[in-house]
C-alpha cells in the first residue's frame, strides 16, 4: 500500500508541473491576444489548457484532502477565482484590447502572488 507522504509528493510534483504548463500555456495565449493571432481559434488552443487545469485541480484537492484546508490554501482558492476571472476576460470576455491587456496583466499578478503564496505557505506572502 502507497503511503500517504509518496501520494502527496506525487500529486506535488503533477501539481507542479500543471502549473508550469498552465502559465506557459497563458503568457502563449495572451502574447497571441495582444496579436490579434488566429492561433486563437485552433481546437487544441481551446481543449489542452482545460485538461491540464483539470489535471492541476485534482492534484490540488487530493492534496487538500491530506492536509486538511490551511489558511494558506483558502487564500489560494480565493486568488485562484480571481484569477480564473481575469483570464476570462483576458482571452474572451475583455471588450477592448485595452481591457484585455489590462485583464492579462492582473491574471499575471495573481499568478504570482498565487505562486509565493505556495512557496511560502503565508496568506500574506510579501510581508516581513
Amino acid at each position: 500500500m502507497e503511503s500517504p507522504v509518496s501520494g502527496y509528493l506525487l500529486a506535488r510534483h503533477v501539481h507542479q508541473a500543471a502549473v508550469a504548463i498552465t502559465l506557459l500555456l497563458f503568457l502563449v495565449r495572451g502574447v497571441w491576444m495582444l496579436a490579434d493571432s488566429p492561433a486563437l481559434q485552433r481546437r487544441w488552443v481551446k481543449i489542452v489548457p482545460h485538461v491540464n487545469d483539470t489535471i492541476l485541480l485534482a492534484a490540488a484537492v487530493y492534496m487538500t484532502v491530506l492536509v486538511g484546508l490551511q489558511p494558506w490554501i483558502a487564500a489560494k482558492i480565493v486568488g485562484l477565482l480571481l484569477y480564473i476571472a481575469l483570464g476570462t476576460v483576458a482571452l474572451k470576455r475583455g471588450r477592448s484590447k485595452r481591457m484585455r491587456a489590462s485583464a492579462f496583466a492582473a491574471a499575471l499578478l495573481v499568478f504570482a502572488y498565487l505562486a509565493a503564496v505556495a512557496l511560502t505557505k503565508r496568506v500574506v506572502p510579501f510581508a516581513t
